[in-house]
């Protein structure tokens, strides 16, 4: 089997099937550079997707991999999570080679963008695919005149079996702000985090690779370029209120996000900045 990138509609909006040789796949949406799917070659879907997500541009679609900038969550005064999920993208670059298959989507500032921060960028998603592998990185390029600062994340939903069965490892010892109790400042000093109710924490310097175990499954997470680790489960009642969730989809989610949110990143004019999450299943 030869790796491959095809164009296809994925309910109703323009996207891509990338295949690699090894028999997984990856669906990248062109609205909001957002990989939607990935499937390892044991045929195991591993990223959630709501089944009531809104696919029209009218909002961010629930789930996959949404792309966070210039803000993450509500750390500023522009709309949550940013300007660039609902934008559409273009392809700037894409190839296979032998095993994997590899996409770039570019976007930039425009009157839209202006109107609610003015500044000029250019950002990138690159997602490869290989074996048993998915690497998504974000690039942003400051192309103004002046310094700009900025957060964001890589906002990944995992699907699992059942999350109170799900362990996530590798976070032992970190300094944590925790968003479900006022924003509390505390220490991880257990071994594993086990969800057992709401959780929304963004975990501070975190440079070893984190495991999820679930089911038989271990996803190793490794990040490069963000210091921080988001992990969110809305749980029972705020998954309820959520009109594009179903009422028990808390049970089958778990957001490792890959962020940049403590420290904002600040970007003089003409530099870049890159982040990656590599997500490997074992």
């Amino acid at each position: 089997m030869t790796a491959s990138i095809e164009s296809i509609q994925f309910h109703g909006i323009e996207a891509l099937r990338l295949t690699a040789a090894s028999g997984a796949a990856a669906v990248v949406s062109l609205l909001g550079a957002q990989v939607l799917s990935w499937i390892t070659p044991d045929g195991r879907e591993q990223l959630f997707l709501s089944d009531k997500a809104v696919f029209d541009g009218s909002r961010s679609i629930r789930g996959g991999v949404p792309v966070c900038f210039p803000q993450f969550s509500g750390l500023g005064d522009l709309p949550k999570h940013g300007l660039v999920r609902q934008k559409p993208w273009a392809v700037s670059e894409q190839a296979c080679r032998e095993g994997y298959a590899m996409v770039c989507l570019e976007t930039a500032d425009d009157e839209a963008t202006r109107t609610l921060w003015p500044h000029a960028f250019h950002a990138e998603i690159t997602v490869v695919l290989e074996a048993s592998r998915l690497d998504v990185e974000l690039a942003v390029e400051n192309t103004g005149n002046a310094s700009f600062s900025f957060t964001g994340a890589l906002h990944t939903y995992l699907r699992v079996k059942e999350v109170e069965n799900a362990h996530l490892h590798g976070l032992q010892g970190l300094e944590y702000r925790d968003a479900a109790n006022g924003n509390a400042l505390r220490r991880d000093n257990g071994e594993e985090l086990v969800v057992e109710g709401e959780v929304d924490r963004v975990y501070h310097g975190v440079v070893k690779p984190v495991v999820l175990t679930d089911s038989g499954r271990n996803l190793t997470i490794v990040a490069e370029g963000f210091p921080d680790t988001v992990v969110w489960n809305p749980w029972e009642t705020l998954c309820a209120a959520m009109p594009d969730m179903e009422r028990l989809d808390f049970r089958y989610m778990l957001c490792v996000e890959a962020a940049v949110a403590r420290q904002p990143v600040l970007l003089p004019a003409d530099a870049s900045w890159f982040g990656r999450q590599t997500l490997e299943a074992v």
